[in-house]
C-alpha cells in the first residue's frame, strides 16, 4: 500500500457507495454487521490530525462487541451515560478509560439503538512516525492503549464523527488484506466473562503482512 492509495478492501466493499469522500470511509461502511466491519477495517488507515500534523497507522487488529446480550460488551449494562454513544448512529468514536491509565478507541457499528462497536487494538505507523515514537518513548503501537497514546486520542474525541475529516479523527480506505493472512480468535482480557462470550472468535489479527507493499 502506498500513501496515496484510496482503494477499498474486502471484495464486495470495493465501491464508492461506502465512502464519504474519495478515501474517508462513510456511514454505510459502519452501518453493517459488526463482524464484517471488524474484518474489513484490517488494512484501513486510522488518521489523526494533531497540532496540524497528520498521523496515520494501518489497522492490524480489531475486536467486535455486539449488543446487550454480549456479556463482554459494555452495553450489557444497558443504556448509560458511558454507553450512550454506542446507541447512536454508526460511524462515531466510542472512547473510554480503562485500567486507570489507558484510553480505548472503538468505532460504533450497525443501526441506531443497537449498541455495537469495534475496538481498534493495534496499528502500524506509516505517517508521523517520529511523533508517535516520541509519545511512546520508542515503543510499539500493538495495543489499544498504546495506539491512542501514540495518536493523542483521549475522551475529547468521544463521540467524534469518523466520517468527516473536520473531526480530526477518521478512517480511510486502505489495501485489501488477504484472507490467508487474517487470523481469528477470542477477545483479549475477558477473564471474568462467562461462556460462550469469553471464547467468541471475534478478534481479527493480521499476521506477516507487508503494509508497505499491500501484499
Amino acid at each position: 500500500m502506498r500513501g496515496s492509495s484510496t482503494s477499498l478492501h474486502a471484495g464486495d466493499m470495493v465501491n464508492r457507495r461506502l465512502v464519504g469522500s474519495p478515501s474517508v470511509l462513510g456511514r454505510a461502511f459502519y452501518a453493517r454487521p459488526t463482524l464484517r466491519v471488524a474484518r474489513d477495517l484490517l488494512g484501513a488507515r486510522l488518521v489523526r490530525v494533531s497540532n496540524g500534523r497528520r498521523l496515520v497507522g494501518i489497522i492490524t487488529e480489531t475486536e467486535a462487541y455486539i449488543g446487550e446480550k454480549d456479556l463482554g460488551c459494555h452495553a450489557k449494562a444497558g443504556r448509560t451515560p458511558r454507553t450512550e454513544v454506542m446507541y447512536g448512529p454508526p460511524g462515531h468514536a466510542y472512547i473510554y478509560f480503562t485500567y486507570g491509565n489507558h484510553w480505548m478507541l472503538n468505532v460504533v457499528t450497525e443501526a441506531r439503538d443497537h449498541p455495537a462497536a469495534v475496538l481498534i487494538r493495534a496499528i502500524q505507523p506509516v505517517d508521523g512516525m517520529e511523533i508517535m515514537a516520541r509519545r511512546r518513548s520508542g515503543r510499539d503501537t500493538h495495543g489499544p492503549g498504546k495506539l491512542t497514546q501514540a495518536l493523542g486520542i483521549t475522551r475529547a474525541q468521544n463521540g467524534a464523527d469518523l466520517t468527516i475529516p473536520v473531526s480530526g479523527l477518521w478512517i480511510e480506505a486502505g489495501a485489501r488484506v488477504p484472507d490467508a493472512l487474517v487470523t481469528r480468535g477470542p477477545r483479549v482480557g475477558l477473564n471474568t466473562v462467562p461462556e460462550p462470550w469469553k471464547s467468541k472468535p471475534w478478534r481479527f489479527l493480521v499476521r506477516d503482512w507487508d503494509v508497505g507493499s499491500g501484499e
